[in-house]
């Protein structure tokens, strides 16, 4: 194999930029009558987005696309620990910031906060991608020495995002680590088993939490308490529906007046099939197919085992939070609370994202000949 360093994946860095570029357009359009309501600015929920999340984002894409990906790979215990307090931080009284009991967010300062489970998604990752590494392919085969360590360290970090909670981000992160221990040469059998245990543990969540029963419930039957618990779910297809094929036009979006919930965040993309309609809307699956493509292109170009699963990782962590969020906006899954992937207000969730990014475009440096 050949470790030159080559020009960066431009045609994959084009693909991230467009979404980019897009999701800001569409933040400037569907959050305005909020901004304006709350802060009488309507460009406020841009202007945060691009101040905390798109510059922070951009830094970091250039510095960690400049930081040669073994690094991560040599500090994985570290960034373990690093997963561990970050996720411990959210409980500490004085820094935690939240809504009622939920614990998920950390105050620095009084002058930002910032989502440490995001961040979790990039440090745990590197650390699996190294240890399913150093374990080699029989190694991760072995019940002993793969699989019962791989469930102790995963369910450690999970149970801290449940006792948050965030059962969304655990959702993403369990779903994600799944994927890669699959492709490090899991079996099937342990795969499926650890899918079986994760959909009855998640039956479980949904039972004890009235509102987890109540969103389910919701996705079932859509039809019923429109005015209750099921209006999110059926204000957002109303303004998909609204669209029709051409959308009603850049900026003319009813729904975002008031109507849609969460309009600038987890509902964006009910207001891009409104205003832009289906074609754009289903642009945009094409477009994180396309970013699914190059990741897995540059994944299977990788030097080595660790360049590998850490793209495949960012990989299956940004498509499948995006198919997630889309899915709860069509109906076709229940509602999670979790961002469009570069699109959604959220400057935690694109800083990092960008970052993780930026790793990809480190390691399509050294992608083979």
């Amino acid at each position: 194999m050949s470790k030159d360093i080559q020009s960066f994946d431009y045609t994959y860095l084009a693909i991230v930029s467009a979404i980019v570029v897009f999701g800001l357009m569409m933040l400037a359009s569907a959050s305005a009558p909020i901004g304006y309501e709350r802060f009488s600015d309507s460009y406020y929920f841009v202007t945060h987005q691009v101040v905390f999340g798109l510059i922070p984002g951009i830094a970091a894409l250039l510095v960690f696309s400049r930081i040669p990906y073994m690094f991560w790979k040599k500090n994985a215990w570290n960034l373990l620990i690093v997963s561990i307090v970050l996720l411990v931080i959210v409980f500490i009284p004085g820094l935690s910031a939240g809504i009622g009991s939920a614990h998920s967010w950390i105050t620095i300062g009084g002058l930002f906060s910032l989502q440490p489970a995001e961040i979790v998604k990039l440090t745990f990752l590197f650390y699996l991608a190294a240890w399913l590494e150093r374990r080699g392919e029989m190694g991760v085969r072995d019940v002993h020495a793969g699989f019962l360590p791989f469930v102790v360290t995963l369910s450690s970090i999970l149970l801290l995002l449940i006792l948050q909670p965030d059962i969304g981000t655990m959702s993403v992160i369990a779903a994600m680590c799944l994927v890669v221990y699959f492709i490090a040469g899991a079996p099937l059998l342990y795969v499926g088993g650890l899918i079986t245990a994760g959909i009855s543990a998640l039956a479980l969540l949904i039972g004890l939490a009235p509102y987890r029963a109540a969103r389910f419930t919701t996705f079932l039957h859509p039809e019923l308490d429109p005015q209750g618990i099921g209006y999110h779910i059926n204000q957002a297809l109303l303004a998909i529906g609204s669209g029709g094929l051409f959308g009603v036009g850049y900026g003319h979006s009813r729904q975002k007046f008031q109507y849609l919930p969460e309009v600038s965040g987890d509902s964006i993309y009910a207001v891009i099939g409104e205003e832009m309609g289906m074609l754009v809307a289903v642009l945009v699956l094409v477009a994180f197919l396309a970013f699914l493509w190059r990741t897995l292109k540059i994944a299977n170009e990788a030097p080595d085992k660790f360049g590998k699963y850490v793209c495949t990782g960012i990989a299956a962590w940004i498509v499948i939070q995006a198919f997630v969020n889309i899915g709860s906006m069509v109906a076709i899954m229940p509602m999670t609370g979790i961002p469009l992937p570069f699109i959604s207000y959220g400057g935690t969730s694109l800083a990092i994202s960008l970052a993780a990014v930026g790793v990809v475009l480190n390691i399509s440096r050294y992608r083979k000949k």
